[in-house]
């Protein structure tokens, strides 16, 4: 359970069980926040007096807990993100004129992608990220839960890192596809070539980020003294078309040759002495660690 300031975020496991909610419980105890919940693994039905919605893995769902459903869950583990009502006016007529559904959408994928990458960053956050955190996700829910040109614009930054997150999982699986081509991964990604290479500009281009995943692969293997494959083999499962273009890319992009991590020269498991870094400062200690790997 993370407190987020004015939303909150739960992180939940649990056996097949039913629930509910009902009016009575919410006159005693009046939480009426919004339940925006993403399951990870297993599936929920939830029923109100007209009907029944289901939910299964990736997908968002809406449940104002001050409202009346019951409901049942299998074996899950699920993300679910608290809004209060008065987190924000805006916020409070999308998500009320959305509950009880799911948000099975492009746009509800984003949404999706966000909350996963919101809890895979918790720890990192600081007390002074959470005014920031709150605005992201406050233009988040209303991008994706009520699309308009306006909302999207306001949340450009947080999907720019959604989507760049997701195409470089989607690149990792084309390290050994020699049929790749930039226009398929933006079709799979909804998004236009013009799109994605801004989001890889920083990295010099789709392709260039694609090649340096596919060199650093290699260099793995090379060093790997198991494997003891051609360098020419190496070099064409990761789509390079001759031996003599691998190496030269190989040593543009790390000062070496794919021989000399092979000969054991670079890429090994060299024996650095031991730091005592517990002798030295807490805010010290990850700058000394990362300067004895260099030997």
């Amino acid at each position: 359970m993370w407190d987020l300031g004015p939303i909150a975020l739960t992180h939940i496991k649990t056996n097949e069980l039913n629930f509910a909610s009902v009016r009575g419980h919410t006159r005693r105890d009046p939480l009426d926040h919004w339940a925006v919940t993403l399951v990870l693994r297993g599936t929920t039905e939830t029923s109100i007096s007209c009907r029944t919605f289901r939910g299964g893995a990736g997908v968002v769902q809406v449940h104002p807990l001050g409202g009346s459903f019951e409901g049942s869950v299998t074996d899950s583990e699920m993300l679910i993100l608290f809004v209060p009502r008065d987190f924000c006016p805006e916020v409070a007529r999308v998500l009320g004129a959305i509950e009880f559904s799911t948000i099975d959408t492009g746009m509800g994928q984003l949404l999706s992608d966000f909350l996963l990458g919101l809890a895979r960053r918790l720890a990192n956050l600081e007390v002074t990220d959470l005014g920031n955190l709150a605005a992201a996700t406050k233009a988040m829910i209303l991008a994706c839960a009520s699309p308009t040109a306006d909302r999207i614009q306001e949340a450009e930054e947080p999907i720019s890192m959604v989507l760049l997150e997701r195409a470089r999982r989607l690149l990792q699986t084309k390290l050994f596809d020699a049929d790749f081509r930039i226009d398929g991964v933006a079709r799979e990604l909804g998004v236009s070539r013009t799109r994605l290479y801004r989001l890889f500009e920083p990295y010099g281009g789709v392709a260039h980020y694609l090649q340096r995943r596919r060199l650093i692969d290699a260099h793995a293997v090379l060093a790997d003294p198991c494997d003891q494959r051609l360098i020419v083999d190496i070099a064409e499962q990761r789509c390079f078309t001759d031996g003599a273009e691998f190496s030269r890319a190989f040593r543009r992009e790390f000062g070496y040759t794919p021989s000399d991590v092979r000969a054991g020269i670079h890429g090994g498991l060299p024996n650095r002495p031991a730091t005592d870094l517990a002798a030295n400062s807490p805010e010290e200690r990850f700058g000394i660690l990362l300067r004895k790997l260099h030997g």
